[in-house]
């Protein structure tokens, strides 16, 4: 059972008033120089600066890399607990400007004003992404064009696949920015928070992470648990983070996902997509094979699974994705695309840390036998999700995968959807479990990436997250939150 509000504020009450006068004192202590951000993360009140890290955590007094930080101050310094360290998710996407975002009144559920009174909201780009010192793999415009999740149609497209995958992995270790490739890694991320903590005069940090941000914040807890305060991880990988079975589970999320989709679809026959889901399940791969044999608008097959698979993330992509579809459909101009950042450094970085973060198949032929079950099993997009990859041709990594036990305080709570393409639930129950007494879990019965505010509806999940940000009440056992009406 749930303690009532009441009871739940006035222990919260007391216990702020111990915290918050130890908090501001360690405010005080911190050496950061705090200025305007960079124009492409200037938001209004963010502030930046930048904290120096060692390349190589073995040699601490060695090269130093650059990670830039930001700060949301506390909007009630009186109420301020201490900080909340976030993370969006990626590996290879910056967070310099996410404290803004999640404040900013264009965001549909931005972050609660009471939130913001108890913590100064910290973002950072991670080490090797975006203003933090960047890596890259000079990557070409052909290989971008490939996207993330190319389609295998058969074992020859997975040795050709292979080839290129190899030349980006040697693009890789032969750039100019070779020598950090070992040490762009999760641990050492989660390293660089702890370095952030302490040049913040902070004795602990809370923490709010999304989608790969959740391993990134398990790691952290893991290996600094007497630092770690109020941890929510949204929409978690398995323990095992970013490794080869969380990119075959692309394959599963999209299938847990779709029916949300041909339900839209089939609703709206202005789409002309189908009227009943079976018939825009058909649409799928109908339109898959034809754009296949003959693209349109530079859209094959593949980048059609994969655009596909990309906006199903939230309730709001799903006009655009159906409208995506009648384009392709009707040969109709396709709706413009927003402005993409530096795609190279958000490539680069991303295969630095997944492919870093643990070993992956060396074998071409164990990923063509892999790729014909996946098509079989998950018809969606399986076969993509089991696709050779630059890991394949990877040094190996520097150091052994941090393993997410159960050692340490019960301050962790995570927040799962119950139809998560990305991260699906069966990732986010495997956390669960070895978090063990140290987690409790909230799964709310809605679709999408991203469970806690933003595009997130539920309200039920939406304030047992803040609640335990703000309180520190956690539920005393996991909660199943019920699908709620849009």
């Amino acid at each position: 059972m749930r303690r009532t509000l009441s009871a739940v504020l006035v222990s919260a009450i007391a216990a702020m008033s111990l915290v918050s006068v130890g908090a501001s004192q360690a405010a005080a202590q911190s050496r950061l120089r705090w200025g305007p951000c960079p124009a492409d993360s200037a938001l209004p009140g963010l502030e930046c600066a930048t904290v120096q890290v060692p390349l190589d955590y073995r040699k601490p007094q060695g090269r130093q890399l650059d990670v830039a930080v930001s700060r949301l101050p506390s909007k009630d310094p009186s109420q301020r607990r201490g900080v909340l360290l976030t993370n969006p998710g990626g590996p290879g996407a910056g967070g310099l400007s996410y404290p803004g975002l999640l404040a900013s009144d264009l965001t549909p559920r931005p972050l609660p004003e009471s939130v913001r009174d108890r913590y100064d909201v910290i973002g950072f780009d991670p080490r090797g992404v975006g203003h933090s010192t960047p890596v890259t793999c000079d990557v070409t415009p052909e290989q971008i064009a490939r996207r993330n999740l190319p389609y295998p149609d058969d074992a020859a497209d997975v040795l050709r696949d292979a080839r290129i995958a190899q030349a980006i992995a040697r693009q890789c270790a032969t750039s100019e920015t070779a020598a950090l490739l070992p040490h762009i890694t999760t641990a050492n991320t989660a390293r660089d928070m702890d370095r952030i903590r302490e040049a913040l005069g902070e004795p602990k940090i809370s923490y709010l992470g999304t989608s790969y941000g959740t391993y990134l914040g398990a790691v952290y807890t893991t290996m600094f648990p007497q630092r770690s305060d109020r941890f929510v991880l949204d929409s978690n990988l398995g323990p095992g983070g970013y490794d080869r079975t969380a990119h075959q589970r692309f394959g599963r999320g999209m299938e847990d996902r779709f029916p949300d989709f041909a339900k839209f679809a089939a609703a709206n026959p202005q789409y002309g997509l189908g009227t009943t889901p079976k018939q825009v399940r058909a649409k799928f791969f109908e339109l898959a094979a034809r754009l296949e044999k003959t693209p349109v608008q530079g859209i094959n097959g593949s980048l059609f699974r994969g655009t596909t698979f990309d906006l199903l993330y939230t309730d709001t992509g799903m006009s655009v994705l159906a409208a995506v579809w009648k384009a392709l459909d009707t040969n109709q101009p396709l709706p413009p695309e927003p402005p993409l950042g530096d795609i190279d450094n958000s490539i680069s970085s991303r295969l630095h840390v997944i492919c870093g973060d643990s070993r992956w198949p060396r074998s071409v032929r164990t990923y063509q036998r892999d790729v014909a079950v996946q098509r079989v099993r998950h018809p969606l997009i399986g076969a993509a999700a089991a696709n050779i990859g630059p890991c394949a041709f990877w040094p190996s990594p520097v150091e052994r995968p941090v393993r997410i036990g159960d050692r340490g305080p019960s301050n962790v709570l995570l927040v799962q959807n119950s139809r998560d393409p990305g991260t699906p639930l069966v990732g986010a129950r495997e956390l669960r479990k070895a978090f063990g007494d140290r987690a409790r879990m909230v799964t709310a019965d809605q679709g999408g990436h991203g469970a806690y505010l933003l595009f997130a509806a539920n309200m039920c999940a939406n304030n047992t997250v803040t609640a335990f940000l703000t309180t520190g009440h956690r539920p005393r056992h996991d909660v199943t939150c019920a699908a709620e009406p849009r």
